[in-house]
């Protein structure tokens, strides 16, 4: 008996399985209770002299990380090495600019290292069309949906982003907020920023409220850095907005900084909204208002999805993870009056 066939029986990952037998602690005690039984009932022994030689003969699964400065892809690639050293596996993580070609550098890890498998955090589907016939490994992208691609080696585990976004303008609106402008990210159609920016522009149409995407949005890369200069463009253009939305947290701090510097409080004179949950903005000030992605779900179904495709041969999933949006200080309710402001 194999760990492929535990997983078989109970039902469970192989990932799961593995993290049992290593009495690993995230893991359920039905789940444990369920792959104890199983592996009482056969008398299986892991053998670890295997799993080594098995480490040694090039299992390396590779990690495309693409953008060094979100926060969100830390937190995941941690929780993912975890899971996949618990299973056994070695893992490489790559780091790519933000507007790198990520499919490219797949490529290239193909043909040099030949992983046994990708995942991919993070991606713009316009690459994955043109160039990702050529990949044969099993892959998943995690953070943005390959279900439109249709290719039958690439999975992908994401949030609803634009639902996301669509209640964040729904909850600014229902604090009194008209005038709100949107932050970060890059427009175009196959970015994951996209899909946010889709969400807001179905609520503003919903809502009545004006929208002026030319006025009201304003693109920049995932840093503090950028955001705190894209802060004070759009205040500059935009003086009476009340809320901006961030697309990520990392560009919500940079936001506040820059009320800071311009001598605006958060949330007395604009309020912020951030989107991904990262840990630290539970440790702002003021606390963060913010879209929480269940990061520990996302990293389990992504690196089982992987392993059941990368050992059986399984066809390709996508699944949608749920978010939860997270009231924290950080948006102000506004006074009747405030709400009539002039238009912007």
């Amino acid at each position: 008996m194999t760990i492929k066939d535990i997983a078989r029986l109970s039902g469970c990952g192989v990932a799961t399985v593995s993290r049992v037998l290593n009495n690993h602690p995230d893991v359920s005690q039905e789940t444990r209770r369920k792959v104890m039984e199983i592996v009482e009932a056969n008398g299986f022994q892991p053998n670890n002299n295997a799993k080594h030689l098995k480490q040694q003969a090039g299992t390396s699964i590779a990690v495309i990380v693409k953008g060094s400065q979100n926060m969100l892809f830390a937190d995941l690639v941690e929780r993912i090495q975890t899971l996949l050293r618990d299973a056994g596996r070695d893992s490489s993580v790559y780091y790519l600019d933000e507007d790198a070609d990520e499919v490219a550098y797949a490529l290239k890890l193909c043909r040099e290292r030949k992983p046994l498998g990708i995942m991919f955090l993070g991606g713009d589907l316009k690459l994955f069309q043109e160039r990702f016939p050529h990949i044969n490994a099993p892959c998943l992208l995690l953070t943005n949906s390959a279900q439109p691609l249709g290719f039958d080696n690439l999975s992908s585990i994401t949030t609803n982003d634009e639902e996301a976004a669509y209640q964040v303008i729904q909850f600014l609106a229902g604090r009194g907020h008209q005038h709100i402008g949107v932050l970060g990210g890059n427009w175009s159609c196959a970015q994951i920023s996209y899909s946010r920016f889709l969400g807001c522009r179905r609520a503003f149409q919903e809502l009545g409220l004006p929208f002026d995407a030319e006025r009201q949005c304003e693109p920049c890369r995932y840093s503090m850095a950028e955001a705190y200069a894209a802060t004070r463009r759009l205040l500059g253009r935009c003086p009476k907005l009340t809320a901006i939305f961030a697309v990520s947290d990392v560009m919500a701090m940079g936001a506040i900084r820059a009320m800071r510097d311009l001598g605006k409080r958060v949330p007395d004179d604009v309020s912020i909204v951030g989107f991904d949950g990262i840990a630290i903005a539970d440790f702002l000030v003021p606390r963060l208002t913010t879209v929480r992605q269940n990061t520990q779900h996302m990293a389990e179904r992504g690196v089982d999805v992987l392993l059941r495709n990368i050992e059986r041969g399984a066809h390709p999933v996508h699944e949608v993870v749920p978010f939860q949006l997270i009231s924290g200080e950080s948006v102000a309710r506004l006074s009747p009056r405030m709400k009539d402001a002039p238009p912007l």
